[in-house]
């Protein structure tokens, strides 16, 4: 289960939801997942989870920190997938 800090209504959170990934009231992840089959959900998410992992060690803002948690954040969902199917 994904763990969220609360945050108040004027924070962004990069990691749990990002406002760029925003269509409305919609979140991109969502729309991606009902265009998806479970299967090709579950590959979009390892190849998220793969780009996460090979590029945190190239950040140098952050020491990869972020993308780290993205990486978290993917697998989270990842294991979410796996219980629900």
């Amino acid at each position: 289960m994904n763990k969220q800090i609360p945050k108040l209504e004027c924070e962004t959170d990069p990691v749990n939801s990002p406002s760029h990934y925003m269509q409305g009231q919609f979140e991109v992840i969502d729309i991606i997942q009902g265009s998806l089959s479970a299967e090709g959900f579950r590959g979009y998410l390892l190849g998220n989870m793969t780009k996460y992992l090979l590029r945190c060690q190239h950040k140098h803002s952050d020491g990869g920190v972020q993308d780290l948690k993205k990486l978290t954040w993917y697998t989270d969902r990842y294991i979410d997938t796996v219980r629900t199917a």
